[in-house]
């Protein structure tokens, strides 16, 4: 019963998508692989005694590949992604789609769309692609001020992909500090010291430190503008040193976030004043006259 909107059927729908996505993501995955890179195709069953975190990382590495620190990181991820307000622009969408009624796999579908994009889930992605070329281009990664400049360099659109982007830096609504990052880093830190890559979470540490007082020295000494970085930050570094492939860095997110969906939309169909969302754009361009075809 797709079109039924039920509240009864809405969760069993919800329950149904957020319970079989890490397959769903796991398995499209393992066809990527062998279609295009010509790997083995290894289909793996869940299993019904452990996590959601340890089943997919089963599906992905297979059974004895992972450990339980790194299971523990990917259910914290889970659990720091599964929601963040109606505001955040992949569960907009959501509500946006959901408010007209249409069946939730077309919802879904609509917010995957949205968080495909680079600003929204691919961000830890820029993060991990802008940490390889500090890496590359810094020689010693504890010396401040050769990290500091480099930063600037970034800023001043100088280096790297030159946006004058420092990315995993800033949020929307967060400025003194992202709860979901200060979380995310305890434990990434544990995870650098298993993998053996400790020097690589310092490095991304200083860089947390001196991107305030680099974006302060960029933009001037009276910007009250306070910057701090985001949960995407750390998370592709988690990611890495887990060893889960870069195509599932956006599909992890959708994964965590597929509940948060589901809750939104739960909520858009089921509240005593649902009505179609419909924002109002107004033109802001001076009138001009109509000039007829024949005249311009």
């Amino acid at each position: 019963k797709p079109d039924d909107i039920s509240l009864d059927n809405m969760i069993r729908q919800s329950l149904n998508l957020i319970a079989k996505f890490p397959a769903i993501i796991a398995y499209s995955y393992q066809a990527l692989r062998h279609a295009y890179h010509r790997k083995t195709l290894s289909i793996r069953h869940p299993q019904l005694q452990i996590t959601t975190a340890e089943n997919f990382l089963h599906l992905i590495k297979g059974e004895g590949s992972y450990t339980r620190l790194q299971s523990d990181l990917i259910d914290l991820s889970l659990v720091l992604h599964a929601e963040h307000g109606g505001g955040n622009n992949s569960t907009f969408t959501m509500r946006v789609t959901s408010s007209t009624e249409t069946d939730i796999y077309s919802a879904v579908t609509s917010a995957i769309g949205s968080l495909k994009g680079p600003l929204h889930g691919g961000a830890n992605l820029r993060v991990l692609d802008m940490m390889e070329d500090i890496k590359q281009n810094v020689s010693d990664w504890k010396n401040t001020e050769e990290v500091e400049n480099y930063l600037l360099k970034i800023l001043n659109k100088e280096v790297f992909d030159r946006s004058g982007k420092i990315y995993g830096v800033g949020h929307a609504v967060y400025t003194i500090s992202d709860p979901r990052a200060a979380l995310l880093k305890v434990k990434a830190k544990e995870l650098a010291v298993e993998a053996g890559r400790l020097d690589e979470f310092e490095l991304y540490s200083l860089v947390e430190t001196l991107t305030p007082e680099v974006f302060r020295k960029f933009k001037g000494e009276q910007t009250t503008k306070v910057v701090c970085i985001n949960v995407d930050f750390y998370s592709g570094f988690v990611y890495s040193c887990i060893g889960i492939p870069k195509e599932l860095y956006t599909p992890l997110f959708a994964m965590a976030r597929i509940s948060g969906w589901c809750a939104h939309r739960i909520e858009e169909l089921t509240f005593s004043a649902k009505r179609i969302i419909r924002p109002a754009f107004r033109n802001v361009y001076e009138k001009r006259e109509y000039i007829s075809l024949g005249e311009r």
